[in-house]
């Protein structure tokens, strides 16, 4: 983990404030944060000095104390996704290693920090590095708890869980419970699970959601801000509804975001989808949970008008799951390399030479 920490730091953090804050989200969120330690108001999140009820205040105030730290600028807005960077390498060497090995989880590392759209978006100024993180690792206590339900271990991974989706809830808002709720739904409809969890462990689950998740909420509306739920949900209404913000885009939108931008992760991701029989019960369960949530997610936001480069992000962490699943079925010759794969990388890899060296020709 130490090794991981260093590399991680000396990759994501350097050079991060070189580069003027471009994303209309990255500048929004910036501000939002500068004008919270102008006011030394951290209570609720204000847009030119008004009420900005879209966004909770979780990420915007890792911002605020980022700025405390080293000024108002752009490598204080940027550093703590660098930071999540940091942290999401150690959580998915610690989950590679439990379902596989120290070897998967570092090669897992390495696909996921040396894929473009993945490595890019912890350089950014964006909350959704953190909103994954949270999702991501609800979605795996999750996973834990369906396979094991008894004692101590139900009643902590259902703490758990609820205590990431709340986090994901107070950085992003309720969309995060849709995610993991249709997660839920689609898994226990293909699995045709017999065994529910109990009333005690849903009621710690639900819990440490409220607590967690619906506290800000909660204290805004004894505030009299009566209207912060009324906002968030015309906010989700609105991307699901409109092209927001003249963000719009073709059905089929994410999947070439995806393909391209995760190119040639992407590809080996799509040679998972071959059954294995050398794998445990847990390894296939958590293969199967990896390929759901991918499909959830990406089902969600394809459905969803506004379309956004880093709104199928969460992808990534299922994305290079299934990569690297690939690549040790490769290693230990269970997976061969078929002329669809060769095909594909071949025209993809000229499509894309191709691009980058016009855009280099011509002058902007």
């Amino acid at each position: 983990l130490g090794l991981i920490i260093t590399l991680a730091a000396l990759v994501f953090i350097p050079f991060i404030g070189n580069c003027h804050l471009f994303d209309w989200d990255e500048i929004n969120f910036a501000e939002c944060a500068r004008e919270m330690v102008v006011t030394g108001n951290y209570s609720n999140v204000q847009l030119n000095y008004n009420p900005f009820w879209e966004k909770p205040p979780f990420f915007i105030w890792l911002q605020a104390i980022s700025m405390n730290l080293f000024g108002v600028n752009e490598f204080a807005a940027r550093f703590p996704n660098a930071v999540c960077g940091i942290i999401s390498l150690c959580v998915i060497f610690l989950i590679g290693r439990k379902v596989y090995s120290p070897a998967f989880g570092l090669t897992w590392v390495l696909v996921y920090a040396g894929t473009l759209l993945p490595h890019f978006y912890f350089k950014s100024g964006i909350i959704d590095p953190w909103f994954n993180l949270f999702i991501f690792s609800s979605f795996y206590q999750i996973i834990l708890h369906f396979n094991d339900f008894n004692g101590k271990s139900g009643y902590r991974t259902a703490a758990l869980a609820g205590l990431f989706l709340g986090l994901a809830v107070l950085t992003k808002g309720p969309a995060a419970i849709i995610i993991v709720g249709a997660f839920v739904g689609v898994f226990w409809a293909m699995r045709k699970f017999k065994k529910v969890s109990g009333l005690k462990q849903i009621s710690v689950f639900v819990i440490s959601l409220m607590v967690t998740g619906f506290s800000w909420f909660l204290f805004e509306i004894l505030r009299g801000n009566t209207n912060v739920i009324k906002a968030f949900i015309d906010y989700q209404v609105r991307l699901f509804n409109t092209e927001d913000s003249d963000h719009g885009g073709f059905l089929l939108y994410h999947f070439v975001v995806l393909l391209i931008g995760c190119f040639p992760t992407s590809l080996f991701m799509l040679m998972s989808l071959r059954k294995s029989g050398m794998d445990t019960p847990f390894q296939k369960h958590v293969k199967f949970g990896m390929l759901i949530l991918f499909l959830v997610v990406l089902g969600i936001f394809t459905i969803v008008k506004t379309k956004i480069i880093h709104y199928s992000s969460l992808c990534y962490l299922p994305l290079t799951y299934l990569a690297t699943y690939t690549l040790f079925k490769i290693f230990t010759g269970e997976y061969k390399i078929r002329k669809w794969f060769s095909i594909s990388f071949i025209a993809i890899s000229l499509l894309l030479g191709v691009i980058f060296s016009l855009m280099g020709a011509i002058d902007f």
